[in-house]
């Protein structure tokens, strides 16, 4: 591609105290002359090529110019270093030695801001990330793959799909895909997916155009919660920090709004007797409901 000519052209008169139109041709592997066309487009774009005539002659660019004199200034080029960054942990295309590149032409050394894993805490496998990377590799390719899934239901199914791209969601990662089985866009929860199959068929990725997902139809409900200190710092990642209020006595007051169903009781249950719920009734009620039923069961293994 010229553009890419173009750059790395500005590179090696800027790596190299001179050159020559051939050298370079030779390196392109193209006509002297598109060399030639391609010095001009340069030029003509403001970067300060000369050439020395006669013996030892040839291209040069002008002592200390580097790229932050052009056009670029320098919030956008720490933009287009971070964004590579994040292309580098994110793509399959290696844009190592384009950082590098870019680097020494804003004369800048780019901290490294992220790092991706995809596997969970704790975990030993790399189940995780190879699940990711067969979905990646997929959604560029354009491949239709087959998956054993869990739904919400505890149901497994097995479903064809057309992937179209990852997403992340309150707190967990989705595949985004057209389903054969239903006709119809579908997302994944990618926890859920226990399986993946590459098949040999490939899709047209334009035919797909995923539609904007839909918020469900969810109902929410209001509560004031009561958060010993020993468990805030969960409170402080689910919730916004106006919302929390601290208590004389080390705990802490909480108004939280949260969709009102079934894993409403598991998060509420996951603080243990960290978490009391004070407002509504209605649900202070319906979780001591709950906590009596699980009391029993274990109750029933200890007089056993």
């Amino acid at each position: 591609m010229q553009i890419n000519r173009l750059f790395e052209i500005v590179y090696l008169l800027l790596s190299k105290e001179r050159t020559t139109a051939s050298e370079l041709a030779e390196h392109f592997e193209v006509a002297k002359r598109t060399i030639l066309r391609d010095i001009d487009i340069l030029s003509q774009a403001g970067i300060p090529i000369y050439t020395v005539q006669g013996k030892g002659g040839g291209l040069s660019i002008l002592e200390n110019f580097t790229l932050n004199k052009t056009a670029i200034s320098e919030d956008e080029q720490k933009q287009i270093l971070l964004a590579l960054q994040s292309i580098s942990v994110t793509s399959e295309i290696n844009v190592d030695d384009l950082l590098a590149k870019l680097e020494s032409l804003f004369q800048k050394s780019s901290e490294t801001w992220i790092d991706v894993d995809f596997s969970r805490w704790g975990k030993k496998t790399a189940n995780d990330n190879e699940k990711f990377e067969k979905l990646r590799q997929a959604i560029i390719k354009s491949q239709e793959i087959e998956i054993d899934y869990m739904d919400v239901s505890g149901k497994k199914t097995t479903r064809t799909i057309y992937p179209l791209k990852l997403i992340y969601k309150e707190k967990s990662w989705y595949l985004y895909g057209y389903c054969l089985n239903k006709n119809d866009y579908r997302l994944f929860k990618i926890k859920r997916i226990k399986h993946i199959f590459m098949n040999d068929h490939y899709f047209d990725r334009s035919i797909y155009s995923a539609p904007p997902i839909e918020n469900p139809d969810i109902t929410y409900i209001s509560m004031i919660l009561k958060i010993n200190a020993t468990s805030i710092h969960r409170a402080y990642d689910d919730f916004e920090e106006q919302d929390i209020v601290s208590n004389l006595d080390g705990s802490f007051i909480v108004n939280a709004e949260m969709p009102d169903d079934n894993s409403l009781y598991g998060y509420l249950l996951s603080y243990g007797a960290d978490l009391e719920v004070l407002e509504p009734l209605t649900l202070r009620l319906r979780l001591a409901a709950g906590i009596q039923k699980i009391t029993q069961k274990y109750e029933e293994d200890y007089n056993a």
